[in-house]
């Protein structure tokens, strides 16, 4: 078939690939001068299954609460006109009990896990240079009480698979000896089957293999509606003319509830904003080395190479994705503190973007309303973690394969909604 996905960021791009190797002809759509020009380009680059628990836990409404009335809170909540920020939200709290956060981190952890095993399996096959790091992840606890309740919440992932190992102060220095001799750190936990690249850097090297091969990688290409016939879709009008295809995929991340709504559909997802530092190691000698995340301040840390990736604070804000140097000063605090002499502060490039967050943190697949339009969106936060499965399943049902991964709980419950 000729298939049309919708949205050139990593989901995209990475669906493109995996529709191509099924023998489809594939285009991709993207407003933007190149793909993975927004979300997919300033995350923090984790591919973290041991970081899967979902927002939506019994402690979030008490977490948001405090954000309205304290600065420097990890999540920002904050009221506006929009309803539908408030018809999320409702969603959102009714998935903040004990079993729901349990049954969708898990779900999550298996997605998680999953995508890893087929990005090892496109790593096997295709020569990606990305800035890659297999050493793992460490996650930061700056108490003993913490990193113990740190511990306790890891038992329901590493009952699922996930490798864990507990690390006092002389374990974390013998991984990373900066990070160890960290004022106010006490310990962490160490999931060394977790990786980081830099997602950017990786979608646009596929991207090109995916053009190299005979797919079309349609940039600065920005869509302006959807056509239907009342059973399936026909066509995407774009400002460049009209698309089409035999069917067609929605991977718009933030931007697919938008789209979506004009053709009858109601997608459960709510953009979140995300700020990231981008930081030349320059002439430092003690950059990291390892990733870490802060649990305390949930604040994370990458390194690409010689450059590195800091991120930090959800910011129920809309489609806003103005900041100011302001927005960077705790995160920014909290990396100075842990590397004094890890990199070129004066000179972090500054941005913000977009999370397309659901309730449940799982992303939507399957079909919505018409017979050839197919859902792989709605990723939050650890897209890049999530893509390549949520790619490989995507393709699976267009061909009518049962996906490797149970869905239940993952697919599009009824024509025009999304679960």
């Amino acid at each position: 078939m000729r298939i049309v996905i919708l949205g050139g960021g990593v989901v995209g791009v990475t669906t493109a690939y995996q529709l191509q190797r099924d023998g489809h002809e594939v285009v991709v759509l993207d407003r933007c001068a190149e793909v993975a020009a927004e979300t997919s380009w300033g995350n923090a680059g984790m591919v973290a299954p041991g970081h899967s628990f979902v927002w939506s836990s019994p402690a979030a409404p008490m977490t948001l609460l405090k954000s309205l009335f304290l600065r420097d809170q990890a999540l920002r909540f904050r009221f506006s006109a929009d309803p539908h920020l408030y018809a999320w939200s409702l969603r959102f709290l009714a998935q903040c009990t004990a079993d729901r956060a349990r049954r969708n981190t898990l779900l999550k952890h298996r997605l998680a896990a999953y995508s890893q095993s087929v990005l090892h399996e496109v790593l096997g096959r295709e020569t990606i240079v990305y800035d890659r790091s297999d050493r793992g992840i460490l996650y930061v606890h700056r108490s003993a009480q913490a990193l113990e309740r740190g511990i306790a919440q890891m038992r329901l992932l590493e009952s699922d698979g996930q490798v864990v190992r507990v690390l006092d102060r002389t374990g974390l220095a013998a991984l990373d000896p900066v990070l160890g001799a960290a004022p106010g750190v006490v310990g962490a936990i160490h999931c060394p089957t977790d990786e980081t690249g830099d997602p950017a850097l990786f979608t646009r090297a596929l991207a090109g293999l995916v053009a190299a091969r005979g797919g079309e990688i349609a940039t600065r290409t920005t869509i302006t509606g959807i056509e239907t016939d009342g059973r399936a879709v026909t066509g995407i009008r774009t400002g460049g003319g009209r698309v089409t295809g035999d069917a067609y995929v929605l991977a718009l991340g933030s931007y697919s509830p938008i789209l979506a709504r004009r053709i009858g559909i109601r997608l459960p997802i709510y953009p979140i904003k995300g700020y990231a530092l981008t930081i030349p190691i320059g002439g430092h000698a003690h950059p990291p080395a390892i990733a870490s995340v802060d649990e305390h301040h949930l604040v994370a840390i990458s390194r690409f190479g010689d450059r590195l990736r800091v991120t930090a604070t959800a910011a129920f804000s809309g489609y806003d994705v103005s900041h100011k140097p302001s927005d960077f000063t705790f995160m920014t605090d909290v990396v100075r503190n842990l590397y004094p002499d890890g990199a070129d502060y004066a000179r972090a490039q500054m941005w913000a973007g977009l999370r397309p967050m659901t309730p449940t943190n799982l992303p939507l697949f399957g079909r919505a309303r018409y017979r050839n339009l197919y859902l792989n969106t709605g990723h939050g936060h650890i897209g890049w973690t999530m893509s390549h499965g949520s790619a490989r399943i995507t393709a699976d049902l267009i061909a009518g394969r049962r996906p490797a991964l149970p869905m239940d709980g993952l697919l599009a419950t009824r024509a025009g909604h999304a679960p």
